[in-house]
């Protein structure tokens, strides 16, 4: 099945269009903007007008820079299926490898069942808090890196949600050859990555990309897209979705969206907690339902991830953020296993609270 049509974002669409044109698109790019707005789907639309064959770019120097959407390596691109277009999305993975080769198998066959599930559902919902691009995946993309093109002129990289970059320690190698790729790509290599949280990558990344600010749709957008991808047609239902999307077409598609409410509000309810002493952290843990880490005691950890990323995005202490994010990863990785909420709960708020 193929991926819906890219809405709204003409003016950057215009802007990478002429750049494709004169030969001076850059070739590492940032998209950042908030979650949901249409990064990775537009870092699609560009990679698919670097390998079209119709608008001329895969063939030859210059071309019209617009994806025909006709020609086969747009239909390819489409399906989730060219060769040279390596999606690299955060992963969970359900099983861990033992050497190193094994993990990197792991992540490979990972993400060809993501792609394969966005085959078959292509308004996919975000990657869960745990998912990250560990330096397996960054090992895969250096694999992928020096393939020759097996279709056309060239190579494009998309790394979606690029602030779950994981640095690895003993992995030091393999994170550096990523920044040098990234500072100076193959000549037949182009990066796109996205991110909502760029003060959350790190600033050798940072000074090595071609930043461009990817803003929210207008409601007329957002409108279109519910009415011609999800069907929506009653007045009230879709004026209160539009709304609530915010500009953010993401924000339609997620189907657990009470869930996610409901961990906001707890996430916020532990913040809360956490800056008010011991007692009312210890109160707070104690609450919780003992032995069911799964569900809204993962729900909960998952708002805290978002309201840490959206502190980063506003400015905050960088350092600080960075290990307490650090540290509610850690407690979601723990709470996927047999654990008892309320100790995890309990630890992590001494790990965040500010010392006396």
């Amino acid at each position: 099945m193929p991926i819906p049509p890219l809405y709204g974002h003409e003016g950057i669409r215009h802007r990478l269009v002429g750049a494709i044109a004169s030969g001076r698109l850059p070739q590492t790019l940032l998209f950042e903007g908030p979650p949901g707005v249409g990064k990775q789907r537009l870092a699609l639309w560009l990679a698919q007008a670097l390998v079209c064959e119709g608008s001329g770019n895969g063939k030859r120097e210059t071309g019209t820079g617009e994806p025909c959407g006709r020609c086969h390596p747009c239909k390819l691109v489409l399906t989730l299926s060219h060769p040279d277009v390596h999606w690299f999305v955060p992963l969970e993975l359900s099983k861990k490898g033992g050497d190193a080769d094994k993990q990197l198998e792991l992540v490979e066959e990972g993400l060809g069942e993501e792609m394969a599930a966005r085959r078959q559902q292509p308004l996919y919902e975000p990657a869960s808090g745990l998912a990250s691009h560990g330096i397996a995946s960054v090992r895969l993309l250096l694999r992928r890196l020096v393939l020759t093109p097996a279709l056309g002129r060239r190579k494009v990289f998309l790394i979606g949600e690029a602030e779950r970059l994981v640095p690895q320690t003993g992995a030091e190698a393999a994170a550096n050859a990523l920044l040098k790729a990234l500072e100076e790509p193959p000549a037949d290599t182009t990066f796109i990555l996205t991110t909502a949280a760029p003060e959350s990558l790190l600033p050798t990344i940072l000074s090595r990309v071609v930043r461009v600010r990817v803003a929210g749709l207008v409601d007329s957008v957002v409108t279109a897209f519910a009415q011609h991808e999800l069907g929506m047609t009653g007045q009230r239902e879709l004026a209160q979705q539009v709304a609530l999307a915010d500009g953010r077409i993401g924000r339609l598609l997620a189907e657990d969206g009470d869930a996610r409410a409901r961990g906001a509000d707890a996430a916020d309810r532990f913040l809360a907690a956490v800056d008010a002493g011991s007692a009312r952290r210890y109160g707070f843990a104690l609450s919780l339902q003992p032995f069911q880490a799964r569900g809204g005691f993962t729900d909960m950890l998952d708002g805290l991830l978002e309201r840490l990323r959206e502190q980063a995005r506003s400015g905050g202490e960088t350092g600080k953020l960075v290990d307490a994010i650090a540290r509610v990863l850690e407690a979601r990785g723990l709470a996927q296993g047999n654990v008892n909420p309320q100790l995890v709960a309990a630890v992590l708020a001494d790990d965040l609270a500010e010392p006396a």
